[in-house]
């Protein structure tokens, strides 16, 4: 196929084509190593919930609650991710994070 000698249009269709095929062909390996782990689990007598670490899952929990706002209870962080508003504005307001804790 010389690429050099088609019109833009033409590589264009050709490239939604290539994308077409390719999400095809995924899905088709993604359905056959499906069928190839369930094949291997069945014939040693696993459950294909263990082979895919659903026990792992299950032993997380939730984060305990670190800081709680003074003002208001219901306010609470875990000391993860993003610090809430409320936190940022007791630390800019010079208060140390030590008295929020629990």
């Amino acid at each position: 196929m010389d690429l050099s000698s088609m019109s833009t249009v033409e590589l264009r269709q050709l490239q939604e084509r290539v994308k077409q095929e390719m999400k095809r062909r995924e899905h088709q390996d993604i359905a056959k190593a499906r069928e190839q782990i369930l094949a291997i689990a069945q014939s040693v007598g696993i459950p294909v919930n263990e082979l895919v670490g659903a026990g792992a899952r299950a032993k997380t929990g939730s984060v305990a609650v670190r800081y709680r706002n003074p003002a208001d209870a219901a306010q609470q962080w875990t000391g993860r991710g993003r610090q809430p508003k409320w936190v940022k504005e007791w630390l800019d307001a010079g208060k140390s994070i030590d008295l929020l804790r629990v």
